[in-house]
């Protein structure tokens, strides 16, 4: 039975014995840092806590699912900013109004498109949605969008299920790489040929390494947060009603729902030496994992967790990580919730479900939904 956004308690009832919750994936038992305060110095704390882990960032491991160190955000300082500045220009795109348009105008033509009749969301909208956006991020011809959208949800978290060995991500970044006199344009893979690190050009290495997180790291999350919206504007039109009285009302609410899906539920840290934390011990090599999702429920940090407050402010949520590796693509994801919710409170009336499928994250230890495998709707247009 799905269980409504605001109910999530995935980690009320371990939180209530213990600051921390063991989680076992395969051989390796990792514990999970449960209160937003922890997580925070956690996460601020890169020389007790290491990013510098190749394929181990993420939880599970992924060094059976790609070939390559993803950039910047599996090193730590002062690399990692080095790093990451050769990047950061693209992702400070979204702060500029005419970029904002251009997503808004992604939206408006995938929803009209939709609108009035029967849509599965996650494959018929939010894919085309996310993939849309992302190739004016990274200044491609939106045209680009339709190889990544074949890609589904995930690039290859999805081999665990025997789906995919994200080959079609590898082979993609190789063509992208082997363009011809690719120094004389200005996209994402042209900026990656022409930079520098350290006085010296990127490896190949490198800059699959670069491609490799902007395709894969924000993908399914993404995807997950606009099926969750839209599933949750469909079963409190009270809400839309809300933000229909005033668009700019979309900012604080897009907040409150990064903060209740968490579409990321945690990430991998190694210590580097034995390391104690709330009675546990770490061995040197060791991860432990920052639960965003569990510290983005702490009642000591948020009134009343558990329910959807569209104008909560503030809103200190950890969905986009904290410290150092606070998610590059933050701004843009941002965004794209924004105009999302912007666009449906102005040619939406109602949302109605026809069916739902949700996708649930089930570990030893915990249970929690994020997203949809399948959502189907029915956009009312306005009259």
């Amino acid at each position: 039975m799905e269980e409504p956004l605001e109910q999530d308690r995935a980690f009320d009832e371990i939180r209530s014995r213990s600051a921390l919750l063991k989680c076992r994936f395969g051989d390796e038992e990792i514990p999970m840092i449960l209160d937003h305060a922890d997580v925070m110095a956690a996460a601020k704390d890169w020389e007790t806590f290491s990013s510098d882990a190749p394929f181990r960032v993420p939880i599970p491991s992924e060094e059976n699912l790609r070939k390559v160190r993803q950039l910047p955000i599996e090193t730590d300082p002062p690399v990692h900013s080095e790093y990451r500045d050769i990047v950061e220009p693209f992702f400070k795109k979204p702060r500029d109004p005419e970029f904002a348009e251009k997503i808004s105008a992604v939206i408006a033509g995938v929803l009209g498109s939709v609108i009035s009749k029967p849509c599965e969301v996650v494959g018929g909208f939010a894919v085309p949605v996310q993939n849309r956006a992302l190739a004016h991020l990274l200044g491609l011809p939106e045209s680009a969008a339709e190889e990544w959208i074949s890609w589904g949800t995930h690039v290859f978290h999805d081999v665990l299920e025997g789906d995919s060995d994200g080959s079609a991500l590898d082979q993609y970044i190789e063509r992208q790489l082997d363009r011809p006199q690719c120094t004389e344009g200005d996209d994402f893979f042209c900026a990656l040929a022409k930079a520098k690190f350290q006085g010296r050009n990127l490896t190949r290495a490198e800059m699959a390494g670069f491609a490799n997180l902007t395709f894969a790291g924000g993908r399914d999350t993404v995807i997950h947060t606009i099926s969750s919206v839209i599933a949750y504007l469909a079963r409190h039109p009270e809400a839309l009603s809300y933000l229909q009285a005033d668009p700019k009302r979309a900012v604080l609410a897009g907040e409150e729902f990064f903060r209740v899906v968490s579409p990321l539920t945690h990430i991998g840290r190694v210590c580097p030496v034995t390391t104690q934390m709330h009675g546990a011990e770490v061995n040197a090599g060791g991860r432990i994992s920052l639960g965003w999702a569990a510290a983005n429920r702490d009642p000591k940090k948020f009134a009343c967790p558990h329910e959807v407050r569209l104008d909560r402010k503030p809103n200190p949520h950890v969905a986009f990580g904290a410290g150092n590796h606070f998610c590059l693509g933050a701004a843009h994801a941002r965004l794209i919730i924004r105009e999302l919710l912007v666009r449906l409170s102005r040619d939406v009336s109602r949302i109605e479900i026809l069916n739902s499928v949700p996708n649930i994250e089930s570990r030893e230890g915990y249970e929690r939904q994020i997203g949809y495998e399948r959502l189907e709707v029915v956009f009312a247009a306005v009259s």
